[in-house]
């Protein structure tokens, strides 16, 4: 069996935080106008998959958690964040949760924090200590993991 990847983990937690806002919208928090800022927040996770994304397809190294990188990025999202595409991934979650308003929505975007922190992150971090040793250790202690 093939195991999930964390873009599944992300659609199925974006669209069920968005079924789950209509089925079970328990107590709204944040209203009109406020909630706009939503938008925002996706519109910045966007542009970081899309940068993040675009610079591991320009130096042809692997995005994928569970292979070996072959080259080391360390410029552009990631002299802010270890790992920018899922930091991209948890802001639009976390826009979908101010956009609704509701409290139920916020349950998604921590699900994802804490699949990613648990289950791909230490196998990434591994990797990238195996390959590039410590220039990688160098970089961790510089870069925090999310912001």
């Amino acid at each position: 069996m093939k195991k999930m990847m964390p873009p599944t983990y992300f659609m199925i937690l974006l669209v069920l935080s968005i079924i789950f806002h209509f089925i079970y919208p328990l107590k709204k928090i944040i209203f009109f106008p406020y909630n706009q800022i939503g938008w925002i927040l996706i519109i910045f996770g966007v542009i970081l998959n899309i940068w993040a994304d675009g610079i591991f397809k320009k130096i042809r190294t692997t995005i994928k958690h569970y292979e070996t990188p072959s080259k080391f990025v360390d410029y552009g999202p990631f002299k802010i964040s270890r790992h920018p595409v899922y930091l991209g991934m948890f802001l639009i979650l976390l826009g979908v949760f101010v956009i609704c308003g509701s409290i139920i929505t916020i349950v998604f975007p921590i699900i994802f924090l804490l699949i990613i922190e648990k289950v791909f992150i230490p196998l990434e971090e591994r990797n990238m200590i195996k390959k590039f040793g410590k220039k990688y250790l160098d970089y961790k202690r510089k870069i925090r993991r999310w912001i």
